[in-house]
């Protein structure tokens, strides 16, 4: 008999060697933080501008520690999801010891593990090279982090079902990475949409988990005054309470509709 921790590691282990021999992927994990980079500096620094005491450096960090896991978890974790189902592999590991929840989360280790290492790295790199001041709620800034890549994931095993191949993941994964771009305020801030939309684009699945992270590390979300590490508590329960709500959604509408084959 083995450990469930040992059957995830030993999934993880495999995956990671499939991950590392995939060029694709890594290019999409490792050469896309410093083209975000650069493509990101011009929006930043215009928001900073409209809102005193947010600078470049923090909102363009912040705006990386939300799109890293767009790319390396959400795009990447679908691809390997419907590339293991055409080749069986899921179907076969249904068959040994490893539960339906042990294939998904081993399968999903490497890119979860290569975003938090990208993350470490950016707020390191950070630190030194745009002298970054430190987050009013560090503790929300990881809880935001890790809510992202959980709803993430979630949508990653979603997105496999409607995606045939690992070549279609390009289309049927771009509805989900825009409206996460542009709607939950990595790139445009929601206060500076109308009401309407904003109040829509505030439900998204990637939403509260973004506005947590951004609220732990400012103090605000937008434009409203920044508080203290005691404050951000109270704002951050409405989201915590809203993330997880989204978190619950998508694990319950994969037990019910993720694909474990190819249809036939």
């Amino acid at each position: 008999m083995t450990t469930a921790t040992s059957r995830l590691l030993a999934l993880g282990r495999a995956e990671t060697t499939l991950l590392l021999r995939n060029r694709t992927a890594l290019f999409t994990a490792l050469a896309l933080p410093p083209l975000l980079v650069v493509g990101l500096a011009e929006p930043m620094k215009q928001q900073a501008a409209d809102f005193p005491g947010i600078s470049t450096g923090g909102l363009l960090v912040t705006g990386l520690l939300g799109l890293i896991p767009m790319f390396v978890v959400y795009y990447n974790l679908t691809a390997a999801y419907v590339a293991r189902r055409g080749e069986l592999v899921l179907k076969r590991l249904r068959t040994g010891e490893a539960r339906d929840l042990e294939i998904l989360a081993g399968t999903a280790v490497p890119s979860v593990s290569l975003a938090v290492l990208l993350s470490v790295v950016l707020c390191g790199s950070g630190a030194v090279g745009l002298d970054l001041s430190l987050p009013v709620n560090p503790v929300l800034v990881i809880l935001g982090l890790a809510l992202l890549i959980a709803v993430l994931v979630g949508l990653a095993a979603l997105s496999s079902v409607i995606t045939r191949t690992v070549e279609s993941a390009g289309i049927t994964t771009l509805p989900v990475l825009l409206l996460s771009q542009f709607g939950s305020g990595m790139i445009l801030p929601l206060d500076s949409m109308p009401d309407q939309l904003a109040a829509v684009f505030r439900l998204l699945p990637t939403t509260p988990a973004f506005q947590l992270l951004r609220l732990g590390w400012f103090g605000t979300e937008g434009s409203a005054p920044a508080v203290g590490f005691a404050g951000t508590w109270a704002d951050a329960l409405p989201l915590l309470a809203l993330a997880l709500a989204w978190i619950a959604a998508a694990g319950w509408a994969t037990d019910r509709w993720f694909r474990w084959e190819p249809r036939r």
